[in-house]
């Protein structure tokens, strides 16, 4: 346990102060058990360092990660008595989808040791758990999404701007430093390079790449067991997906390209949003509750789409990208019949700034989104103003 703790005080003081995400004052950390899910690389580990640097008694807390070799010959709940008996009251554990059975030993940790808190993160896959036990009516669960331009603009030292509400956005009341800084321009570079935050570190490209192959290779193949061949043809899918995106998928004819069954298809194509490498657009057919059947499949993010598709990335796919990861994290989002999107009471129809009116004609509260504007007007918003949401 003193390696771990030595391994803990050194990745705290490597943790860096100033930017703390958005997400982080919505948590409630004093409940005895709290999950903050999301993607590979969008900061779910600098988050909790952050918070045990900030509020937590340093003494009495711990902080492991469970891919740490310590768990080769040691298990969960070993480390959760000895650090409970050492008058330990808050346990954090990184990456516990890499650990196996995690879900069991967690329960019956926090049935045994009630004064302990326990705060976890892991990738969004863990949604898709079965069996094990059940936390569903014990844990808190929060997600954790990328960058929004806000946040990108606040990391980069830019610009510390409010949260904008939709309506706030929509009516054009957007609070903006134009005299010193481009929103477009700024917006393009987002787009690009931003959405995770280790935009500032060299080899942005590069790092991108390997965490999808990470996530390819090992989350999503040790998570639901597949077999090797299984994982190639993940790969080939999302290659698939990268080079057309979006795209209506054609289940039948993928899965004779790809050898495989409709159904195994199917599942991989769940398997890749909850990794949040693809995002699935639905029709509204089964009601926001549960929506219907699945109308386009996009990138998660331009970031994703950029790193895997370069220079050959369609300006129109980009837009309606980066408008789907922007709202996805706030809102219920569905295709519109006539229009791009549909957002509770409004529909969005995404283009750049030659974009006309006639394909939401006579709908009520129709918004045209466009890029390559700096500011909006009536029924014209600009794309970069719904990055300010979060």
């Amino acid at each position: 346990m003193e390696t771990l703790l030595r391994t803990f005080h050194q990745r705290l003081n490597e943790t860096p102060a100033g930017f703390v995400r958005y997400l982080h004052d919505g948590i409630a950390w004093e409940s005895q058990l709290v999950a903050i899910l999301g993607a590979r690389g969008v900061g779910k580990s600098t988050l909790m360092l952050q918070h045990i640097r900030m509020h937590e008694d340093i003494g009495s807390t711990l902080y492991v990660s469970a891919d740490d070799i310590y768990f080769s010959s040691h298990n969960l709940t070993e480390l959760a008595h000895e650090f409970y008996v050492r008058g330990g009251k808050a346990l954090y554990i990184d990456e516990i989808h890499q650990y196996k059975g995690w879900s069991t030993e967690v329960k019956n940790i926090c049935d045994t040791y009630s004064g302990l808190r326990i705060v976890y993160s892991g990738s969004s896959i863990l949604e898709l758990e079965k069996g094990g036990g059940d936390l569903s009516r014990r844990k808190l669960e929060y997600r954790l999404p990328g960058l929004s331009f806000r946040e990108y603009l606040a990391l980069s030292g830019n610009a510390d701007i409010p949260v904008h509400t939709l309506e706030q956005v929509l009516s054009h009341k957007v609070e903006f430093p134009y005299g010193r800084l481009r929103p477009v321009a700024m917006f393009d570079a987002y787009m690009k390079e931003g959405y995770y935050p280790y935009f500032q570190q060299t080899g942005y490209t590069l790092r991108l790449q390997s965490v999808i192959n990470r996530v390819l290779e090992n989350d999503i193949r040790d998570f639901s067991g597949m077999s090797v061949s299984t994982a190639r043809a993940l790969k080939k899918l999302m290659y698939i997906i990268s080079q057309s995106a979006p795209f209506k998928p054609n289940i039948s004819k993928i899965a004779m390209n790809l050898g495989l069954n409709r159904q195994l298809v199917s599942d991989l194509l769940v398997y890749l949003e909850k990794a949040q490498l693809v995002s699935i657009l639905r029709d509204s057919t089964g009601g926001i509750s549960a929506l219907g059947k699945v109308d386009k499949v996009y990138l998660d993010n331009t970031n994703l789409a950029y790193a895997l598709a370069g220079d050959s990335l369609d300006t129109g796919n980009a837009r309606e990208t980066v408008f789907l990861s922007m709202m996805r994290p706030l809102f219920d989002i569905t295709s519109a019949p006539s229009a791009d999107f549909k957002i509770g009471k409004y529909t969005f129809e995404v283009g750049g700034r030659n974009k006309k009116q006639h394909q939401i004609s006579g709908i009520d509260n129709a918004f045209i989104v466009k890029d390559d504007i700096e500011y909006g007007y009536a029924n014209v918003v600009p794309l970069w103003a719904f990055g300010l949401l979060y």
